[in-house]
This record gives C-alpha cells, structure tokens and sequence, in this order.
C-alpha cells in the first residue's frame, strides 16, 4: 500500500503513449537535462513504461546491492531484449539466474582465463597486421570484426575466421533491433531484420554444439557442456544455445566500445600515452603474454579504469520494481521501471577531482578516488551481479592496448564528428578515422 506521507518524483510523463521515448532515444543529454531540472531521482514515460532515473553512488548502491531484492532484472529491460535475447542469464532472476550463473562460471575463471591468452595475443596481432597494410582506417568497425573473431573462437571454438564477417553482420542486425522505437516484426524493418538474424546466429550456434556433444575442448562453450552443479544437473541445450547468444553480445559490443575510445584517448593524451608506452617498455616484454605479465601492467590498469568512467559503454541499466519503495524521500511504485545512470555518477564532481578531465592518475594507490565512495565505479555493474566476463574482457582489452602501444603509433584523421552516440554501445559518430603513421607491427 502507498505511504499517502511520501509523495512520487519530480518530473513529466510527456505526451500520451509515446511518454518521452523519443528525447531518450535521440538527445543524447535527455537524462543531464532531467537531473539539472529535477535532482538525482525524477520519474518519465519511456518506452511505453513509467520510468524513474536515479543517479549518483547512493542510487547505485540501493538498486545494485542494498535492495536488489526490490528489483527485477527480467521486468526491467524493454520487450526487444526479451524476445531477441530470449530468456538468458541477463534477463534472468532469483535462484534460477544463480543456478546459470554458477554453471557457466568455470568458463569466465581461473585456468580457463589462462588458456584464452594466447589465442587472443594471435588474433589481435593478425589484425594489427592487416591494419598496418591499410595505413588509414576507420577503426571502430574494425575492432569490432577483432572482437567478434575473438569471442566467436574463444566462446563457441568457432574456426578463425570462419564466416566471422558474416556473423558479425548478423549480429549488427540484431543489436540494431534492441532499441527499435516500433517493433514492427515485418521482415523490412530493423526489428524484423534483428529477429531473422537472431534466428540465423542460433542455427550457427546449435550447429557448433551438434560438433561439440563428442568432443567439448576447453573453450566456454565447451565447459558449458560439460559443467554440472552439485545435483549433478548440467545446462540444457536450449539454454546453452540462449547463453551463448547473449556472451557472444556482452563478449563484444562492450569491449569494442571501451577499445575504441582507448585508442582515441591515447591519441588526443601524449602524455598518458607517453607513459602507457613506457610501462610497456619498462616490463621489456618479449614472446607471448601471460596472466602474470598483464597484472604487472599498472598504469595501463588505470587507463582502462579511466576510459571506463569517462566512455562507459552502457549509459545505463533498466530494473522492473517488483517492491515499492522510498528513496530520498520520493515513493515509486511498484510495476514501474528504474533506470540507474552510469555516467552521472561517473562525472560526479563529489567523488573526482575535474570529471570531464581524462586523468588515469585518479585511479592511483594515493588517490584511488573511486574507493572513497562505493558504487561509484559502475561500467560492469556491482554488487552479487557484477559482470560474469568482466576478467576476460580486461585480459583481451589488456593484451590489444600492449601489442598496440608496442608496435604501433596513429593520428587522428582530420574533418570528423568525435562526439559520442550511446546506441547501440557508446562509440564516436564518425568511428574514429585513423593513420597509422609508424609500426613494427
């Protein structure tokens, strides 16, 4: 029942139907404009949902952690990711999201992070070679087609280069389709499209496993088949075939947005660049990487923190309101939706010295500023759902951002549009144009 005491947030639900969707889709500082006029909690109509935005550490500690039980990942994201992501580990909640989490662990941890090394050392140095050929090249679509490779061989055992362009295309429609304004399922239309090749990847993926039942390997796809819980129940192969869709999305779009700004960063940085190159030559690193040789990489820790507080791939995360509750003194009902915002709290000049500087130096031991407040930090989530791939994505963008500053220099082209469109993943609008102006690549 309401607290008839608590009144709801500030704010406008905007015109019928439609609510506010289109100024969220397409203004990319909606959310800033809400939280100057509003404060760190206001409600909307977005996406056919009454919403609430909530920004800053408290927020994300009270929907991440303190009362998570308050909220529902599954209710909580549009109807695109339900149908095109279908019923995976990310829409997932309670006890059954446990259940999957623990069985697909083993691929994200320990020696299996190991064993992905040297193939992601391989795959990384094949491109950078190709790119050296090319000499200019807008680089956010390459490194996408990198990343996918990467997670399509280290994932699903796919060969290399094994119709990696033509999977990465089918995943371009599908992630094109997640945030289309009207779900028309006809099959012109980006949402049709994103259905279709969804349909395709999941052919793709269920011909892998048919190569697989025989001879599993040690890739994730692989450990999904064989790991079993303490009951001695194992992943099905529908669910194995929806979990491995949804890590082949989270395995790239993300990485593939942090490693381009990365690039963009050093570039319009020389003196952090400076010293990432540095460290790398300080380490003298000769033959293949390792785990041990990646965690000697201190600075260039503090760079991807950096890039990931200033760049954070996802703007945001939706939770459905399955409690009602108070926050800050504003009641929000339950069936509504909540959305906490990453780059508020990671520009939020309470917790770091000059946000809008790019500053790898605030992640420091002295400094550390990300420590002195929880929740502060949130480009791979926090709390008990913090994300699953988060050490392979830091081993891959660790192992690229080393061979890149070993053996290569690049300008940023002239007469480009920088600025950072956040759909589907952050990347800038003109998908960084470079030359690579030097390389013993």
């Amino acid at each position: 029942m309401k607290d008839t005491s608590q009144s709801l947030p500030p704010g406008s639900f905007g015109l019928p139907i439609v609510g506010e969707t289109i100024q969220f889709l397409f203004d990319s500082e909606y959310v800033d404009k809400r939280e100057k006029q509003y404060g760190s909690i206001s409600k909307t109509n977005i996406l056919g949902r009454k919403t609430v935005f909530m920004s800053g550490a408290e927020a994300n500690k009270f929907i991440l952690s303190s009362h998570m039980d308050y909220f529902s990942w599954g209710k909580g994201w549009p109807d695109n990711f339900k149908e095109i992501l279908g019923r995976s580990l990310f829409l997932q909640d309670g006890e059954e999201h446990k259940r999957n989490r623990k069985l697909l662990m083993p691929a994200f941890h320990g020696q299996a992070l190991a064993n992905y090394v040297t193939t992601m050392e391989e795959i990384i140095s094949k491109y950078l070679q190709k790119w050296v050929v090319k000499k200019k090249l807008t680089w956010f679509p390459e490194i996408k087609q990198m990343t996918f490779e990467i997670a399509s061989v280290l994932l699903l055992g796919s060969p290399p280069e094994d119709k990696t362009k033509l999977l990465s295309q089918w995943f371009t429609e599908l992630t094109n389709g997640l945030f289309a304004i009207f779900p028309i399922r006809a099959s012109w239309t980006k949402y049709g499209k994103a259905l279709a090749a969804r349909d395709r990847l999941l052919k793709y993926i269920d011909e892998q496993i048919e190569k697989r039942l025989s001879n599993p390997g040690k890739d994730a796809l692989g450990l999904m088949l064989q790991t079993t819980d303490e009951d001695g129940d194992r992943l099905s192969r529908e669910e194995i075939k929806l979990q491995a869709l949804l890590l082949l999305f989270a395995g790239h779009e993300t990485t593939t947005s942090m490693l381009t700004f990365l690039c963009m960063a050093l570039a319009q940085h020389p003196e952090v660049l400076a010293k990432a190159k540095a460290e790398q030559q300080e380490l003298a690193l000769e033959g293949d990487l390792s785990l041990e040789k990646l965690k000697q990489m201190t600075y260039l820790d503090r760079v991807l923190k950096e890039v990931e507080r200033l760049y954070p791939p996802i703007g945001g995360g939706f939770r459905g309101v399955i409690k009602p509750f108070v926050f800050k003194g504003y009641y929000v009902p339950e069936g509504w939706i909540v959305s906490y915002r990453i780059n508020s709290s990671h520009q939020d000049s309470n917790v770091f010295t000059n946000p809008k500087q790019f500053d790898p130096d605030r992640f420091s031991d002295e400094r550390a500023e990300h420590k002195k407040t929880e929740y502060s930090l949130v480009g791979f989530g926090g709390g008990p759902r913090f994300c699953l791939g988060y050490a392979f994505a830091q081993i891959e963008m660790k192992i690229f951002a080393s061979l890149v500053l070993r053996n290569c220099a690049w300008e940023i082209l002239p007469n480009q549009n920088l600025t950072p469109d956040r759909i589907p993943s952050l990347h800038p609008r003109s998908g960084l144009k470079v030359k690579l102006v030097n390389s013993n690549c």
